[in-house]
């Protein structure tokens, strides 16, 4: 009978050694997709240079498209009559704070291509590959973001924080 007491400690024992396993586990993955996540693009928010570098770049190489005060083309829900559409808004009434980071970055880098439209999708948005660097379309893209609302933030983060997920 001495040796039937043990058993339910050893038990008590399994479960504690399984739910800390568990906990570290969870703790583990949460912190791997913090990381992972706060390593997109780089395009969150923005110091004054990089503000400015933007700016500098969007005026040159954007605004006469998406227009100087980032309101994009009229009846940008529309299509043209070649049938492609006209450069959207970046600010608030446009659709470009729906987008996760990593499209906002390849869309610039590498224009409206597989896979962020669909096959042969043809589009007036050049490819900015050869034309800006990576720190620059992050610089164009974080002053765009600048330009965003406190509200617009908030449910951008709401809305994209599955999105995002590596």
């Amino acid at each position: 009978m001495a040796s039937a007491a043990p058993a339910p400690s050893r038990k008590r024992l399994a479960i504690w050694i399984s739910v800390g396993i568990l906990v570290g586990g969870v703790l583990i993955v949460s912190s791997a997709y913090y990381m992972q996540t706060s390593r997109s693009p780089g395009i969150n928010s923005g110091s004054r240079k990089q503000i400015a570098l933007g700016r500098a770049v969007y005026e040159k190489h954007c605004a006469s498209c998406h227009g100087a005060r980032l309101e994009g083309q009229a009846n940008w829900q529309r299509r043209l009559p070649s049938g492609r559409m006209p450069a959207p808004p970046h600010d608030d009434t446009g659709h470009t704070w729906h987008h996760p980071e990593r499209v906002l970055f390849d869309i610039t880098k590498y224009g409206v291509v597989p896979p962020h439209a669909p096959p042969r999708y043809q589009s007036n948005m050049p490819a900015f590959q050869s034309v800006l660097s990576d720190d620059e379309i992050r610089a164009v893209l974080v002053y765009i973001k600048s330009h965003w609302p406190a509200k617009v933030m908030e449910w951008r983060a709401e809305a994209l924080k599955y999105l995002e997920q590596p």
